[in-house]
């Protein structure tokens, strides 16, 4: 007996796709693997988190080409594994945001299910986000339910981070119950400041930052922003935190590698501010996401956070760079049995509900 089930994960990060194969009967991970975006789909998603022109269009077309990527994600899953594609329940398949704007009611993850189902012949859900902003919440971050089933201890009070485009903490109190809310930038900043200035997709162990020196004034600016001080629940995204959000604030006197290292120090801050002012007794933090690679990220977080254990997520059984993906998952297997979710505590919903809409095979 198996209970499989698929999670597909493309983060605010835009590099490309992460699928996980999860027998929840069993609770063991029975595949994973990750597929890079080709880099004109990947300009192609970014130049849709903005305005421009026949975005319709362009939205249409890129949904086609990640249905093809996800696509080829399942089915190096399912040769990896063995297993063939009748034992598989569903796919969970979050989509690629592009707008996040849960106060004008909406949030827009672009992806083609149907064509998914089609091309994989697996049942998938999707949309996930849609039915938590209709009743009133945030529609982010969804991966909270997930951690406190997965990460909660009766012995310790726990936040778990997870550090992608966007930084989201995810609050584990030993006596139950969990909270989470995005809280600013992860490495989305980061990632568009590289590129930009040497034509790489992120900062390796952040190296680059490393051999920079914060500018004071430009890190004042920056955290002045009202999104920090905002109180929880709360969600945000590229519309927000980009690098026209950032430009302004460039004097031309700046080094380019010192404004790497403030964009370091801005997502460590805004982590270890959220998770001091909102998870005081916390005494263990785990960290998933791309930004654990991050080497000189999880080093300043260390120094920002004293006394604190600060991990990987692979110390609780869930590799860091996995955990997204086995959300997702999860998040399926809860959409198919119907099982409400809830998120009230999180997003600000006004009652748990069933997210997720599905597509048969």
């Amino acid at each position: 007996m198996s209970d499989l089930y698929v999670g597909i994960m493309s983060g605010t990060s835009l590099d490309g796709a992460d699928a996980i194969l999860v027998d929840w009967l069993s609770r063991q991970t029975i595949g994973f693997t990750s597929l890079q975006f080709a880099p004109d789909l990947r300009a192609d998603l970014l130049s849709l988190c903005a305005p421009g022109n026949n975005e319709l269009v362009r939205a249409g077309k890129a949904a086609n080409r990640l249905a093809h990527v996800y696509a080829e994600t399942v089915e190096q899953l399912l040769v990896q594994a063995g297993i063939a594609r009748n034992e598989v329940k569903a796919i969970g398949c979050h989509g690629q945001t592009v707008r996040h704007h849960p106060e004008h009611g909406f949030t827009i993850q672009i992806q083609n299910p149907a064509l998914l189902a089609e091309l994989t012949r697996i049942a998938v859900v999707a949309d996930f986000r849609s039915r938590d902003v209709a009743a009133g919440g945030q529609g982010a971050p969804l991966a909270p339910a997930f951690h406190q089933g997965a990460f909660h201890s009766p012995n310790h009070d726990r936040a778990v981070i997870n550090i992608g485009g966007i930084s989201n903490i995810t609050t584990l109190p030993r006596s139950g119950g969990s909270t989470g809310f995005d809280c600013g930038p992860g490495n989305a900043l980061m990632n568009g400041w590289i590129e930009r200035h040497q034509g790489r997709d992120f900062d390796r162990g952040g190296a680059w930052a490393s051999g920079g020196s914060v500018i004071a004034d430009l890190l004042v600016q920056c955290l002045a922003d009202p999104y920090f001080d905002l109180s929880p629940p709360k969600s945000t995204g590229r519309e927000r935190f980009n690098l026209a959000w950032l430009d302004p604030k460039i004097q031309a006197t700046y080094s380019a590698q010192d404004v790497q290292a403030t964009l370091l120090e801005l997502t460590a801050r805004g982590i270890s501010e959220a998770l001091t002012r909102y998870s005081p007794e916390c005494n263990e933090v785990y960290l998933c996401g791309g930004g654990a690679d991050n080497e000189a990220l999880v080093a300043r977080l260390k120094v920002l956070l004293p006394g604190l254990s600060v991990r990987r997520t692979d110390a609780l059984g869930i590799p860091a760079q996995q955990v997204e993906a086995a959300a997702f998952s999860w998040l399926a297997k809860c959409a198919m049995e119907l099982k409400p979710i809830d998120l009230c505590s999180v997003t600000g919903a006004r009652h748990p509900n069933v997210l997720g809409a599905i597509y048969p095979a």
